[in-house]
């Protein structure tokens, strides 16, 4: 069995999306063990709570610096015995620390198609007010391992969505959720458990 950590910050939509699909199988060979929120007050810490997985909170604002975030959340991490951490609406950029310590084992999902409107500074209805200022026809969601480099890492899935006439940022955040991020999450967490994703030369290899 793989351990799955999740790093969470708010609502928590993609940990239900992930919560859901282990209930239906398909996580393949991982189990959410364990859910660490940077927020005391995240309506994910309850989500976990109800479906009885273990929680922590390690409040960004008890650290003065990421430095020291960053090794905080290493020592919780290495302590739960992770084999995969994913950041879920995790709103902290973590160091160099916590990269090093679980090499290609962080995955992350980003609400739009790398390399498109990502990296420091895009985040949130950000990434769609953008998007629908630049006028494209197609965004969609990245799950990509986490590195060194915000959003940077080397793609794992992505999937498009529709950008239609009339969306406002609101309206094409759910889309992309719904349509993208809830599906692709969950199903590179299990290509993941299921030791179907290498990495060579920088770029993923995927074995569906």
């Amino acid at each position: 069995m793989k351990k799955i950590a999740v790093l969470v910050s708010g609502g928590g939509t993609n940990l239900q999306a992930l919560i859901d699909a282990e209930k239906r199988g398909e996580l393949g060979d991982g189990r959410i063990t364990c859910v660490i929120s940077s927020k005391p007050d995240a309506y994910a810490l309850k989500r976990a709570k109800d479906n009885f997985i273990k929680t922590k909170v390690l409040d960004r604002k008890a650290y003065p610096d990421i430095a020291s975030y960053s090794k905080a959340m290493t020592e919780t991490l290495m302590e739960a015995e992770a084999d995969l951490v994913v950041y879920a609406g995790f709103m902290t950029i973590l160091d160099e620390q916590v990269c090093k310590a679980f090499p290609y084992k962080m995955i992350n999902v980003h609400p739009a198609l790398i390399p498109s409107f990502c990296g420091k500074g895009y985040y949130g209805l950000k990434v769609h007010e953008e998007a629908l200022k630049k006028g494209v026809k197609i965004t969609g969601a990245t799950v990509h391992f986490v590195t060194e480099e915000c959003d940077g890492g080397p793609i794992i899935l992505q999937k498009a969505v529709e950008v239609r006439n009339g969306d406002t940022p609101e309206v094409l955040q759910k889309r992309v959720m719904e349509e993208a991020e809830w599906k692709i999450l969950p199903e590179a967490v299990r290509l993941f458990c299921d030791g179907k994703i290498r990495v060579e030369n920088g770029v993923t290899v995927v074995d569906r």
